[in-house]
């Protein structure tokens, strides 16, 4: 029998999935970026922050996905609705000119998928100081990346990450290292949604810590009258409206007499504007038999008179205390000598609730709370800073000013810092 050689080896590569790696709709990826580091531990976040130019753009894995991007012209500054801008066009094949690299991705570490994104909006949060003055993670030290959240669109990606991700796609993420015009987001904290929207990003953090704590914590039942401090801010414009979708009876504080009206625009049954009313006055005489949930996220004297005003059986969710982030220690001065009896006389409780140990709930809330949005059922006020002294927060360095923002009390809704498409040498 005549026996045939072997066939020599071939390569074969197989690109059929190539369009998903390429950014074919002209990002314009450039070699260099800006982006917010902590050089020093403190609470004050402007000490402790500082904006560092010709950082390195950040790529998806090991290098394993090169994508060069030469728009035909300068991306243009023209505004859209949502605040991003109009971006040049590549052409819609290779060419010499425009040349497109690629080969097989290889994502580093086992099993791990990412997404790099340009940015639209980035969130501001409380906690933007707590993680400034390295009280999240006491072993990490400077020089390192801050900001929890943000929302853009990918422009580039992992082999494994393509099977739900496609270059131009919208993505909200919650990951950290968001204050920079580029970073790398681990695919499974992304979140597809319809368009690059502020709204969308004030559920990332804020949104699902109101849905989630309430849900694991408050046992909310129709008819339970709930208190939320600082309920016109970022989580608090939340848990107003997650509460009175329970049916519940909600009380709200808040600085002014236009977040009043904000809340009452929420349904929020009895605002209170702490800067004209006593809240311990006004909760001891219209509702003396007591508060049944409280949302807590003040601290400090607002936590003693909301532990006072628990009714038999209430509970109180502390998600914060921004009264004393800015101080040495964090931690503002509360009656804690007194506290264990005032629970017991009351059977009453306090839980304290941090976002990262309830991750196995996110996915399913920001789902429901995505959903609510698109059906016109919940509310998801941005502040951009229009009202600010120095108007809208447009810009890295805007979120110095955007931060002393929130510590002063003036946002309305949850603040958003809207970063430009940033125009310099490409890769």
């Amino acid at each position: 029998m005549l026996r045939l050689a072997p066939a020599a080896a071939r390569t074969v590569v197989d690109l059929s999935y190539s369009r998903h790696f390429l950014d074919f709709q002209g990002s314009a990826i450039p070699r260099a970026m800006q982006k917010l580091v902590v050089t020093r531990l403190s609470p004050r976040f402007r000490d402790a922050v500082a904006l560092r130019r010709d950082c390195p753009v950040p790529l998806p894995g090991d290098g394993d996905l090169l994508v060069r991007n030469r728009p035909l012209s300068t991306p243009s500054r023209s505004p859209n609705k949502t605040g991003g801008t109009q971006r040049g066009r590549l052409p819609a094949r290779p060419t010499r000119r425009h040349p497109r690299v690629l080969r097989d991705m290889v994502v580093s570490g086992a099993g791990t998928a990412r997404t790099t994104a340009t940015f639209r909006f980035v969130g501001i949060n409380a906690s933007d100081i707590n993680y400034s003055a390295g009280r999240y993670d006491p072993t990490v030290k400077p020089p390192f990346d801050l900001g929890f959240e943000g929302i853009g669109e990918v422009v580039g990606l992992g082999l494994s990450a393509s099977a739900r991700y496609t270059v131009g796609q919208a993505v909200a993420y919650m990951a950290p290292g968001s204050f920079a015009e580029y970073t790398v987001v681990p695919a499974r904290h992304a979140t597809p949604v319809p368009s690059v929207k502020p709204e969308y990003l004030t559920l990332l953090v804020s949104g699902t810590t109101a849905h989630i704590s309430l849900n694991e914590l408050g046992e909310l039942s129709e008819g339970k009258k709930v208190l939320v401090t600082a309920a016109a801010g970022g989580t608090g414009q939340f848990a107003v409206q997650l509460s009175k979708k329970a049916k519940c009876h909600v009380i709200g504080t808040c600085s002014s007499d236009e977040k009043s009206a904000f809340l009452k625009s929420l349904g929020c049954d009895r605002p209170i504007n702490y800067k004209t009313e006593s809240v311990r006055t006004l909760l001891k005489h219209e509702y003396p038999e007591g508060i049944d949930v409280v949302y807590e996220s003040v601290g400090g004297a607002m936590f003693d008179l909301a532990v006072d005003a628990l009714a038999t059986k209430g509970r109180l969710i502390v998600i914060g205390f921004i009264s004393g982030y800015q101080s040495p220690t964090g931690l503002p001065p509360v009656n804690a000598g007194t506290l264990p009896a005032k629970l017991l006389k009351k059977s009453a409780s306090v839980h304290g609730f941090f976002l990262n140990h309830y991750l196995s709930k996110y996915q399913a809330a920001m789902a429901h709370l995505l959903q609510l949005y698109a059906s016109g059922d919940l509310v998801c006020e941005v502040d951009l800073g229009d009202l600010s002294p120095e108007g809208r927060f447009i810009g890295l360095n805007s979120i110095f000013r955007a931060v002393d923002y929130m510590y002063m009390g003036k946002n309305t809704g949850k603040i958003v810092v809207e970063l430009p498409h940033s125009v310099n040498s490409k890769l």
